[in-house]
This record gives structure tokens, C-alpha cells and sequence, in this order.
């Protein structure tokens, strides 16, 4: 072959292998800044309005007989039963003169949107007092630090039985440090136990977004800085029907809007 025709051809050659490596290089950047921006868009972090926020609250009661208080024998472990002057009654069905059910998380469960809510920076405390969970029923946000507390003069063990966090079982002597965890999946609810004492246990609900309350000794509930939409509210007893179901409602809300949502519970 001619000299000359060669060259050319080595050249036409060089310059198509230089222009692909050139277009592959510009793609992979335009991959990875469409990446990044897919990336950030999906860690977003929203923020409550609490100045524009919607407001839902309402009243838990019970349809039914009230289910009778139960005992707990603490007779097994003496500093256990020296801790209270007045025999202690199980916590699982707390009820007022009126039917007012304590104790119930009430959560938005759908309608968000996937937004997803920093975790606050404020540590939440469980406590073992008394050989008793303190709180019973609580909500925490995914990523908030949990500090686990012995006051007790006695031994005590917390085990977490999570289906989607990571279980956890650790014992706690009296008088040790405090303990911290952080659950870190979204879980509605997880059951906390003491091997040491079986009647002490408490549930969590771990949320990505703030929006949760735990109904007090008078039923009542209230959930603040909800943004408009229309929203899933769901209200989870431990003994719902003997099962530990939940209730349903659904409730649209507007900026500065004040709704109710009352939940009816069956008794056992």
C-alpha cells in the first residue's frame, strides 16, 4: 500500500480513537453529575412548619367493658416489691373513668411522600424505675440516640426484638453507666423486654418523619406542624382486639388547620 495512504489512514484512525475516548470521558462526567444530583435530591431533609403546620388531635377511648386491671407479682425479687407501698397493676390497658385509653401511638402512617425528616438532637431516655419501663409506649425518629437508664438497685436487662433494626439484648447491673443505642430502620412497633423480670416491657415506633404522639392518662393526643395533604392517621394499642392491631383513619388537613380524630378501641 502507497506510503501516504497509510499515514493517512494511522492518522484518521488516531483522531476517531481520540474523539471516542473523549465522548465516553464527557458521558461518564454527565452520569455522575446527573448521579450526584439524583443522590442529592433523594437526601432532601425536610423541615417542620410549626408556624403553618396543621394540628391533629383527638381522644382514644375504648368500645366495650374495660378489661380489668392485672396485678403484677414482684414478689421474685425483694427490691423489686420493696420499690412500691401499693401492689403495681399491669400497664398493658390503662383506662379512665370514662373509657380513656393511655398509651396508644398515633402516627401518620401514608401520605408524606417518602420526605424524610432530620433526626432530632435531643437524646430520648428509657428508664428502668421501679422494675417498670418508663415510658411504656414511645416514638423516637430514625438516627436519635437512645440512652437506656438502670435507677433500680437490682439487675435488668434490655432486649430489643426488632424485625427490621438490629435485635439487641444486654444486661444492665445496678449502678452501671447508661447504655446508648441508635435505631436507625423505620419500625412500627418494636417489643422491649427484661429477661430478668417478665413482666417488664415497652414498645418503640421509629419513624423517619416527627409526626407521632402517645395518648396520656386522659386519652388525648396531639400532632403539630403537619404540612397539607391528605394523610393515612393510624392509632396502635399493644392488646387491639388481643392482637396488637391498629386503626385506621383517613384526614386532609390545610396550612394552619386544626382537625380531630377520635379512635375507638376494642376491648378484650
Amino acid at each position: 500500500m502507497n506510503t501516504s495512504i497509510t499515514r493517512k489512514l494511522s492518522y484518521l484512525l488516531s483522531l476517531f480513537l481520540i474523539v471516542a475516548l473523549v465522548s465516553c470521558g464527557k458521558k461518564k462526567e454527565d452520569d455522575d453529575d446527573a448521579g450526584d444530583a439524583k443522590d442529592g435530591a433523594a437526601t432532601t431533609v425536610a423541615t417542620v412548619d410549626m408556624a403553618n403546620g396543621a394540628t391533629i388531635s383527638g381522644m382514644i377511648k375504648i368500645d366495650g367493658a374495660v378489661p380489668a386491671g392485672k396485678p403484677i407479682a414482684m414478689d421474685a425479687d425483694p427490691v423489686c416489691k420493696a420499690a412500691h407501698s401499693a401492689p403495681v397493676m399491669a400497664d398493658h390497658w390503662m383506662v379512665g373513668s370514662a373509657g380513656e385509653v393511655a398509651n396508644t401511638f398515633v402516627y401518620i402512617k401514608d401520605g408524606l411522600g417518602g420526605a424524610t425528616y432530620a433526626a432530632p438532637a435531643s437524646t430520648f431516655t428509657i428508664n428502668q424505675q421501679g422494675c417498670q419501663y418508663d415510658p411504656h409506649i414511645f416514638g423516637v425518629m430514625v438516627g436519635q440516640k437512645i440512652e437506656i437508664k438502670n435507677s433500680d438497685q437490682t439487675m435488668h436487662n434490655i432486649h430489643a426484638h426488632g424485625e427490621k433494626n438490629e435485635q439487641f439484648n444486654e444486661g444492665q447491673p445496678a449502678g452501671t453507666p447508661v447504655k446508648e443505642k441508635v435505631l436507625d430502620k423505620e419500625e412500627v412497633m418494636i417489643p422491649i423486654k427484661c429477661d430478668v423480670h417478665g413482666w417488664m416491657n415497652c414498645y418503640a415506633g421509629v419513624l423517619k418523619h416527627p409526626f407521632f404522639a402517645v395518648s396520656g392518662k386522659d386519652g388525648k393526643f396531639e400532632i403539630k406542624g403537619v404540612p397539607p395533604g391528605t394523610y393515612t392517621v393510624t392509632a396502635w394499642h399493644e392488646t387491639l382486639d388481643g392482637k396488637g392491631m391498629s386503626v385506621d383513619q383517613k384526614i386532609t388537613v390545610a396550612a394552619k388547620d386544626s382537625k380531630t380524630v377520635d379512635f375507638s378501641l376494642k376491648g378484650q
